[in-house]
């Protein structure tokens, strides 16, 4: 019986330190952006291996508020654009060399930072604008993503306190999306879908995000 517990213990032991293993062995990605002045004005994007993500962002101060516009957001990426994000961070060297063009008289379009880390390697750089092209595409491919997580966020808020503005923002992000498909549209589904269950949305605005919804997963 003693014996039996014992072992029953070291299955358990084992079991917590395989588990621990495996989430310190996961590997990410993060691209963090701020440009001040935009909005919003920092923000970061971490996508893990397994296909968790999480993103954040500071945007303006609230107007006749002590708060900012501040969003956190977890979710899961496809695993098509997952594959494409650690497929390109590998072609850039894992960021382990200055991304940056030293370029002078370049427009600033934000500070930019692509950062990589797992169990056998890690790297960062920080950079304005970068000749290379794996560089470029992450950073169109997590600018894209920011737009839709915003959109998704600028609709909750809609929803929740003005209605009528639903209509406007998605009219123009299905116009958009006849030329460029929104980014992980599927990462919003939850607030899209409320707004097709809500029957004091007007059934046009209802029917668009239905659209949306209805796009396929990735880019």
């Amino acid at each position: 019986m003693l014996r039996a517990l014992h072992v029953a213990c070291l299955l358990v032991f084992l079991s917590v330190v395989v588990h621990s293993q495996t989430n310190q062995e996961q590997a990410a990605v993060t691209f963090t952006l701020d440009f001040p002045g935009s909005q919003p004005g920092h923000y970061s994007v971490q996508v893990q291996s397994d296909g968790k993500a999480r993103y954040e962002s500071r945007g303006r101060p609230v107007p006749e508020s002590d708060e900012s516009d501040n969003f956190d957001y977890e979710f899961t990426i496809s695993p098509a654009t997952r594959e494409k994000i650690f497929a390109l961070s590998a072609k850039a060297g894992y960021f382990q060399k200055n991304l940056d063009s030293q370029r002078k008289n370049m427009a600033f379009t934000g500070k930019k930072t692509l950062s990589y880390k797992d169990a056998q390697r890690s790297g960062e750089s920080t950079y304005n604008y970068s000749p290379d092209v794996a560089v470029q595409e992450l950073t169109n491919l997590f600018q894209g993503l920011s737009a839709t997580l915003e959109l998704g966020h600028r609709l909750e808020f809609s929803l929740r306190y003005q209605k009528l503005a639903l209509a406007e923002d998605l009219k123009r992000t299905e116009e958009s999306a006849r030329l460029s498909p929104p980014v992980e549209i599927q990462a919003i589904a939850p607030i899209l879908q409320q707004i097709i269950a809500d029957s004091s949305v007007m059934n046009v605005t209802r029917a668009r995000a239905q659209r949306l919804l209805e796009r396929p997963a990735g880019r």
